[in-house]
């Protein structure tokens, strides 16, 4: 049925064509009419509002990570529109599905150096999938269609649609559309590749799979894990894969790289074929590129062909979705066996476990103890530094889409907000976030936006009074020369939390961890728990940067 409606009208009908039920936002001048429209719909679309635009991006980001659909954020002209760039960036590093809709000036105003006015488009270019200026209403509907189909076939990412003023107020007919069908990534699978890829794996003596961000944006696990079973070989992740393949299985060897465990990084280094699925050769994984897994053949799956040779050259590729290549693969191989590869590969997990001194509070501790007492089925969302290195480590995580956190662009302030959005997408979930004292100083306003919501979200803050990842590489390279990474003031962060209306805790020892743990998680409300910690807190095992990925070591090498 077709009906006339204002520009801002149209932009609430088309996310409800897509199903959208909560957007996170900020309103502004330029974006009113689109908020007055809002107004008009809140009992059909949810509304949160953040403290800070940034954390509705990182909402809005976290909510399609938890969920696998297409996260939405709206802010205005101007500042408003800049303040999600940080939050569009960390989408596109790491391929998430996210629409931003911005409001500019009228576009009677547009390069005038109009109040509040700001190229948007052109300062995202290069973050986003693709980005869109909408100057008449006649083809707003069309580009908010676009955008979502964007924003989801082959590789996801964010895409941008700044709308001016003028348009969300002009009216044209609108008529409801189903939407596109998103159709996965198949035309350059072709039977050569497939045949080199078969030929590969079935002459591989010491076959190693090292799974990516891309097996989840592909909701490609069951087929991963079906096909680590079926050829029987060890897998890896990168921080991106997380949850892919579960770790508590015995064919898992842990994270791989600069933090990566030793059986992952000397298995990577030993075997004969590493199988990379959906994986993107970052440097935090690959350590020195002339020395990664040399002695190995490479086949390399992934549904983006600009992935392919680009930093890792490759004996062989399969270009399509992840999900559709594995259900070939897994229906053409025969049960394959390695046990003397997979029986060497547990030796080494026997002879390198990861440790950490049980008798004090550490970060690696309240890790292993939430992992405990969720048994590894909690949502956990990170900050970038220490903290999320050992949350990446210790924690066995059992489904995808459970870790999230900033992996391309190492965003501080990112984890509450996507935690935010997490608990919203994922109701019937525990989420955490994991933050240090630096981090949790740039977000934790939005403790704010929780406890407004009530949105029962629980906050860890691993509190070493330090910017603990850049203190650890200024007391290893830069002859402990702690220029600015000190915070000992006087900020408390349990009075911060009360007084954003959170319940808050402060833990000091190991015995009054699980308790507190527990007890955060019955309360079903916002919570701060403080775990205090000391600064000279390491994460190992470590590659030195420009090392080899088999040059990793620990404390015990080090003699700490």
């Amino acid at each position: 049925m077709k009906k006339t409606l204002t520009g801002s009208e149209i932009v609430i009908e088309c996310l409800k064509e897509q199903g959208v039920d909560t957007v996170f936002g900020y309103p502004g001048g330029a974006i009113l009419n689109i908020y007055d429209a809002l107004y008009q719909h809140q009992d059909e679309i949810r509304h949160i509002l953040p403290s800070h635009e940034q954390g509705a991006s990182h909402a809005a980001d976290g909510y399609a990570r938890a969920t696998g659909r297409v996260g939405v954020c709206l802010a205005t002209s101007g500042p408003g529109a800049t303040n999600l760039v940080t939050g569009i960036a960390t989408a596109c590093m790491d391929s998430i599905p996210m629409v931003a809709i911005t409001c500019n000036v009228a576009t009677s105003l547009l390069g005038k150096d109009s109040f509040q006015e700001i190229d948007i488009a052109g300062i995202t270019m290069p973050i986003t999938k693709h980005n869109f200026i909408v100057k008449d209403v006649a083809n707003l509907a069309k580009v908010m269609r676009r955008a979502f189909v964007i924003a989801q076939t082959g590789r996801p990412g964010p895409v941008l649609v700044d709308i001016t003023k003028d348009v969300t107020a002009n009216s044209c007919v609108y008529e409801y559309q189903k939407p596109e069908e998103i159709i996965r990534k198949t035309d350059k699978i072709t039977e050569k590749d497939m045949e080199n890829a078969m030929y590969l794996i079935r002459k591989a003596k010491r076959p190693y799979i090292l799974v990516g961000g891309g097996a989840i944006a592909a909701d490609a696990s069951e087929e991963v894990r079906a096909f680590a079973h079926k050829i029987q070989a060890p897998v890896a992740d990168t921080l991106m894969g997380k949850g892919v393949f579960d770790g508590h299985d015995p064919l898992y060897t842990g994270m791989v790289g600069m933090h990566g465990t030793k059986t992952s990084n000397f298995g990577i280094t030993q075997c004969d074929l590493l199988i990379v699925l959906g994986a993107r050769f970052s440097d935090r994984v690959t350590g020195n590129v002339g020395k990664f897994a040399k002695g190995a053949k490479i086949l390399q799956i992934e549904v983006d062909p600009a992935e392919i040779n680009k930093n890792v050259d490759v004996d062989a590729k399969i270009i399509g979705d992840l999900k559709v290549v594995l259900r070939k693969l897994n229906a053409r191989l025969d049960p394959m066996n390695h046990e003397e590869w997979t029986d060497h590969i547990q030796d080494m997990k026997n002879s390198y476990p990861l440790t950490y001194n049980p008798n004090v509070l550490t970060g690696p501790g309240i890790i292993e103890a939430i992992d405990k007492v969720t048994d590894g089925n909690a949502i956990i969302s990170t900050d970038v530094g220490q903290h999320q290195m050992w949350a990446a480590q210790f924690y066995k995580y059992r489904n995808p889409r459970s870790f999230l956190s900033s992996g391309g662009l190492g965003t501080m302030g990112y984890g509450l907000g996507a935690a935010i959005g997490a608990k919203i997408g994922c109701p019937d979930k525990i989420v955490f976030n994991i933050a240090g004292d630096g981090c949790f100083r740039m977000n934790m306003n939005e403790i704010a936006t929780a406890t407004r919501y009530n949105i029962p979200v629980i906050q860890i803050v691993l509190n070493n009074r330090v910017l603990g990842m850049v203190r650890q590489w200024q007391g290893m390279y830069y002859g402990k020369r702690y220029s600015h990474t000190i915070l000992n003031d006087k900020v408390d962060f349990v009075k911060v939390a009360e007084g954003l209306g959170a319940k808050a805790y402060r833990v000091t020892k190991c015995e009054e961890l699980e308790p507190v743990l527990k007890e955060a998680i019955a309360a079903n409300e916002p919570v701060v728990i403080e775990c205090v910690i000391d600064c000279d807190d390491k994460v190992f095992p470590m590659v030195s940067p420009g090392a080899a990925i088999q040059d990793v070591f620990d404390a015990s090498d080090l003699q700490i």
